[in-house]
C-alpha cells in the first residue's frame, strides 16, 4: 500500500545535519528535475534588492511579513536537512506522530506513507530535506507552473511505484492535481456529521479533517495493515472503529470513500 499525503505549510528546520542530496530522495530518478526547482528556487530568493524582494514575495504568494522565507530559501543548497516527518509540521502531522513511532512501526511508515512537495516532487517521510516554502501552486521563473512540471515528471515513476499496490489518496486538491492513482485507488475525505433540528447533517471541516487523517494513518502504522486491495483497506479501516462510506466515482478512476466523524 501507498499511502498520498500533502505537505504542511509550516515546517521545523533541523537544527543541524548535513544539506539535501536529490539524488538520495525516494524515486532517485527524480533527482534532476528536483535540482532544477531548487536551484530555480534559491536563484529567486537570493537577490536583495527591495524590488526583488517584493518580486519574490509576490511569486511565492507571500506577505511582506513572510520575508524570513525568501531569505531560508535563499540557503536551501547549504540548510541543515532532517527527515521530512520532523520538518513537516501542522494539524496533520501532530496529529500523525511520526516521530514517536519506533521499530516496526516506523519502519512500516517510512516505507508506506510519501508526502507530495512542490519543491521535491514526492518523498519519504525518512527522507532528509530542509525547511522551505514552495508550494505546488507556484509559477517559477524559468520552469513555469509547478503543477504541470509535476505532472508530466511524476507520472511514470509513479505509475511504476503503485502497479502492484493499492493506494490511499489524502491529499488536498491542489496536490492531488500532481498525479492521479489509476482504479486500484481510494480518495479520502472526512465529513463531520452532526444532528440538527432532529436532521443528520455532514460537512467538511478543514482543522478536523487534518486532525482525523493523521489519527488514521496513524492508526494503520501501529497495526502495520497491508491491504492488498482497496476491499481489504476498507475492511481494515472499519476493523479499526473507523466509519466508512463508499461514494459513486468515475469509471476507471479512484474509489470515494468519506470518513464519517462526530465528535471534534
Amino acid at each position: 500500500m501507498l499511502i498520498l499525503l500533502p505537505p504542511s505549510e509550516g515546517k521545523t528546520p533541523a537544527p543541524d545535519g548535513s544539506p539535501v542530496d536529490p539524488s538520495s530522495l525516494w524515486l532517485p530518478a527524480l533527482a534532476a528535475a528536483r535540482t532544477r526547482v531548487l536551484k530555480k528556487l534559491v536563484a529567486l530568493c537570493a537577490r536583495t534588492s527591495e524590488r526583488s524582494i517584493a518580486d519574490s514575495l509576490a511569486v511565492l504568494g507571500l506577505s511582506d511579513g513572510q520575508r524570513g522565507e525568501i531569505a531560508r530559501n535563499a540557503e536551501l543548497l547549504t540548510a541543515p536537512a532532517a527527515a521530512a516527518a520532523q520538518v513537516y509540521t501542522g494539524v496533520l502531522y501532530e496529529a500523525l506522530g511520526a516521530t514517536e513511532l519506533r521499530g516496526a512501526e516506523k519502519d512500516w511508515l517510512d516505507r508506506t506513507a510519501v508526502v507530495f512537495s512542490g519543491l521535491w516532487g514526492v518523498v519519504r517521510l525518512g527522507d532528509a530535506i530542509p525547511a522551505y516554502r514552495c508550494s505546488v501552486g507556484v509559477t517559477l521563473p524559468g520552469i513555469g507552473g509547478l503543477t504541470p512540471y509535476w505532472k508530466k515528471g511524476l507520472k511514470k515513476v509513479l505509475d511504476e511505484a503503485t502497479a502492484e499496490a493499492p493506494v490511499l489518496d489524502l491529499r488536498s486538491g491542489a496536490y492531488a492535481a500532481m498525479w492521479a492513482p489509476g482504479p486500484n485507488a481510494a480518495a479520502l475525505r472526512v465529513l463531520h456529521e452532526r444532528v440538527v433540528g432532529g436532521v443528520a447533517k455532514r460537512s467538511v471541516v478543514s482543522h478536523f479533517n487534518k486532525a482525523t487523517k493523521g489519527r488514521l494513518v496513524r492508526a494503520l502504522a501501529v497495526e502495520q495493515a497491508a491491504p492488498g486491495s482497496v476491499d481489504e483497506l476498507v475492511t481494515a479501516l472499519r476493523d479499526l472503529k473507523f466509519t466508512i462510506e463508499e461514494q459513486p466515482g468515475p469509471a476507471g478512476g479512484p474509489r470515494r470513500l468519506d470518513v464519517i466523524v462526530t465528535e471534534l
